[in-house]
Parts: C-alpha cells; structure tokens; sequence
C-alpha cells in the first residue's frame, strides 16, 4: 500500500552528505587530517578543510578532537596532549628555558604516557612508521611554539631549535631506549641541571653560526 500524501506520509529531506556523528565520523575525521596534514603540514590544514574532506561538519571536528593541535597529536597517536608541558615551557624566564625544558620533558617521559612515547620513537628508529608526520608534528607544533620565544630580528633560531631537538633525542634514547646508566636512572632535576645548560647556550647562547 503506498502512503498517501498527508503529514503522516510525508518524505523525509535528503540528507546533505555530511556523515552523522556515529556512524564512523571519528574514523574518517582522522583518515582526512592524516591525509591532509602530510600534504599541507600543520600551518596550511584547516579544521575546515579536514571536515570537508570527512563529510562531516566541523562543530564534529572540536567535538571528538577538541583543537587542531589535539587533532594531529591524535593523528601521530602520541598518548599525551603536549599542550600541558608547552604552556609550562612557555611560562618560565628566558633564561631558564634550558633546565625547564629538560625538566618538563623528561617528567612526561618518566609519567605513564611514557612507555606509548617511547614506543613511538622506537617505530620511527626502526623505519616501521613514515616519520613524515612525526616531523611535521615536532617542527611545527612543539618546536615551533619555542622557537617564536627565542627568535630575534637578525636570528630566526631555526637552528637553535633543531640543536635542542637533536640534544633532547640523544637524552630519549640514552635514558629510555639503550638505558645508559646513570643516564637512565638519574633524578629529572639531576638531568635537567646537567643538561639545561648545554640546551640554553642553543637557545640563547653563543653557537658559532657567524665564524
């Protein structure tokens, strides 16, 4: 029997496209930022875009992955926000960027978050994983937010940031991947008072790029 065409027969409207919020959004909101993230990197991916590219609309983007920040941390599958340590980061003197830096770091590593961090760094030693994301994440995010706090007219501390990212990668493996000893069971304020120092003459300090 075919409906009639009063109120109760009434057709539905077509649905616009976008997907509804459970029915594998989550799953294509990140297959979209990973595509889009290693294609334009952080500064060029919109939530927007992301969304448009999911089907979904993009108040679905916040809901599940909150910023855009969180969204491509969820996207490298770290299983920590950094925003946390960054905002601690950001907030100490210049002059004591070095030893807080080491501090802050080294205190995620050592929290339970640290065993999925460590995971993940092993992945991309091993060549299992593309670094491509993890890099564009590192530069773009983390490093990004000190380098904008060093940054000077005649030093754009490019490299300064890159030496302290070589720096904090060599602490990483020693510690939590080889286990040096006393390297891997040394106190974090220990660490960050023998290694602040060499972190704040990258950033700050005298690093011979004019000789």
């Amino acid at each position: 029997m075919t409906a009639g065409n009063g109120s109760g027969g009434a057709e539905r409207p077509t649905r616009t496209g976008r997907r509804p919020g459970q029915s594998g959004a989550r799953e294509a909101i990140l297959a979209a930022a990973r595509a889009r993230f290693a294609d334009a990197g952080f500064d060029k991916t919109s939530v927007r875009a992301v969304a448009t590219d999911a089907g979904v609309d993009p108040a679905l983007v916040h809901h599940y992955f909150g910023t855009k920040q969180q969204l491509f941390a969820a996207v490298v599958e770290l299983p920590v926000d950094p925003e946390s340590t960054l905002r601690i980061i950001e907030s100490v003197p210049l002059n004591q960027l070095g030893e807080n830096i080491i501090r802050a770091v080294v205190g995620v590593w050592d929290s339970p978050a640290g065993p999925g961090i460590v995971a993940a760094v092993r992945s991309l030693l091993a060549g299992s994983d593309d670094p491509t994301l993890a890099r564009a994440f590192v530069s773009e995010v983390v490093l990004e937010r000190i380098r904008l706090r060093i940054a000077t007219a005649d030093d754009d501390g490019r490299t300064r940031v890159a030496l302290v990212a070589s720096q904090m990668v060599g602490v990483l493996v020693g510690r939590k991947i080889l286990a040096v000893e006393p390297l891997a069971s040394m106190p974090a304020s220990d660490l960050a008072a023998a290694v602040g120092p060499t972190l704040q003459r990258y950033l700050t300090g005298d690093i011979g790029q004019d000789r």
